[in-house]
């Protein structure tokens, strides 16, 4: 009799295992609240911290996707600490209702960020992006080195308004038929799809809806009573995204100098005409028109962000089927980050971290310097969302506090734009990881351009921005 053969055992893969591990570490971090008992801290303030530890560890780990940890998140919360929870409450304590937590998910910052995904996928379906690049690149010429620029300043605008792993797709898409015409061994291969990440990440700072963290700093903000407008945040950030949008240019033109003299650009695309199209395009315009001229109408950035949503979907230009390409795991993920930091300020954690150090040791400078800096080094190895939710309720309660005179807004923005400046590592952001597929970029070039274009985005800033807004009359709070 002919024995039946089993199926071999799929080995795990190190990724696999790096996960699994995590999981049974957050369980055990979650626990260790529930164990030990901390002096000064509330029996609430020890549920949070609990389920703060076990989200942390499952955004570093992603033992789970990072969008499921913040469903998590809220679902502790309302179990542990609301009014229609199922633990017993501390005398004296305002229980939050759980309408508190579920409203995290459609917080005023969210439908900001859901027009911003309307937009993109509408420009992405009526191929919008591609004409606009074709159209664009052609000032810039054959100069391989001035294509490099143009293609950097273009994937930057559009990261502007697109998520960042959309726009660098899309760029990708333009730039591959340009590197297959370099000679195989010419360094600008390297150089053209470094740029595209690199732009991709560097453009996010620029606006409000330009990546998720922007939208956890001014989310953090409102809850402070700090508002910061769409034209607000661009006239803070635009002239260092510029300079440092530059400085990666000259990095990237001079160590991958091509040898070719012209390059031949073929970008085959043309507008569409239907009258779909041509409503997308006037609710683009509208919509950004709305968001730089805010301060003339008095709609707040969210209202107007919700603009292109009731256009699109009334009009039909958005079907169902497009429904569901929105990243809706995007929205949850800012939403549990939300709900954290809410969960924080109720039970007094907050206030409880902070005094775990002895701030006033420190500088509001040394202070700032140092939460920006945790966010380029997490950044590198995390995702941008993730640490910014991790971050930024920190950064807010140190400026809540009495301990040091940090500014508000100096530590939520500057955790923000440091996440988003980590781009060293193909894990650090998506679009070094669609950069990687192309094959032609090591991990070490992406590493010491990473790094370089990193350090100095982070001096910049560090050194230069509240000056500058200060300057301008931008610097709220």
């Amino acid at each position: 009799m002919t024995p039946i053969a089993r199926p071999a055992r799929r080995r795990l893969t190190g990724k696999q295992i790096f996960q699994r591990v995590g999981g049974a570490v957050a369980v055990i971090a979650f626990l260790i609240p529930w164990v030990f008992e901390f002096e000064g801290l509330s029996p609430e303030g020890h549920r949070v911290l609990s389920i703060m530890l076990l989200a942390v560890v499952l955004w570093v780990t992603e033992a789970i996707p990072l969008h499921a940890t913040a469903a998590v998140i809220i679902f502790l919360e309302i179990l542990t600490i609301s009014s229609q929870g199922v633990m017993p409450l501390s005398e004296g304590f305002e229980a939050p209702s759980q309408r508190t937590f579920y409203t995290c998910l459609a917080d005023p910052v969210l439908m900001l960020f859901l027009g911003g995904f309307f937009l993109a996928d509408g420009a992405a379906k009526f191929d919008l992006d591609r004409n606009l690049a074709r159209v664009l690149l052609r000032p810039f010429g054959a100069s391989p080195s001035m294509i490099l620029l143009g293609l950097m300043m273009i994937t930057a605008l559009f990261s502007m308004f697109m998520s960042n792993t959309a726009t660098t797709a899309t760029m990708m898409a333009v730039v591959i038929p340009v590197i297959a015409q370099l000679p195989p061994g010419d360094r600008m291969r390297t150089g053209f799809a470094l740029a595209i990440p690199v732009a991709a990440n560097i453009g996010g700072i620029g606006t409000p809806i330009g990546t998720p963290p922007n939208a956890i700093a001014l989310g953090a903000l409102a809850n402070a009573g700090i508002a910061i407008g769409f034209v607000q945040w661009m006239i803070m950030a635009i002239p260092f995204m510029v300079v440092i949008l530059l400085a990666a240019w000259l990095l990237l033109a001079r160590m991958f100098r091509s040898s070719e003299q012209s390059v031949t650009l073929t970008i085959e695309s043309e507008f569409d005409t239907r009258l779909s199209a041509k409503v997308f395009y006037m609710t683009f315009a509208i919509t950004i028109l709305l968001w730089l001229t805010e301060n003339l109408h008095g709609m707040s950035s969210s209202v107007v962000g919700f603009f292109p949503v009731v256009i699109m979907l009334s009009t039909r230009i958005f079907t169902t089927k497009d429904m569901q390409s929105i990243q809706w795991h995007i929205l949850w993920l800012l939403a549990g980050g939300i709900a954290l930091g809410v969960g924080l300020g109720r039970t007094g954690l907050d206030a409880w971290l902070v005094g775990l150090v002895d701030w006033q040791s420190l500088s509001a400078f040394a202070v700032t310097a140092a939460l920006a800096l945790m966010a380029l080094l997490l950044g590198s190895f995390i995702s941008h969302t993730a640490t910014a939710n991790l971050l930024v309720p920190i950064g807010m309660s140190l400026a809540a506090s009495d301990a040091v005179a940090v500014s508000p807004v100096l530590a939520a923005v500057f955790i923000a734009i440091g996440a988003s400046l980590a781009m060293s590592l193909p894990v650090s952001t998506p679009p070094n990881a669609i950069a990687m597929s192309t094959g032609t970029i090591s991990v070490s070039q992406m590493a010491i351009v990473g790094v370089t274009i990193g350090i100095f985005g982070y001096a910049l800033f560090l050194l230069f921005a509240p000056w500058l807004w200060n300057l301008l009359g931008v610097m709220p709070g």
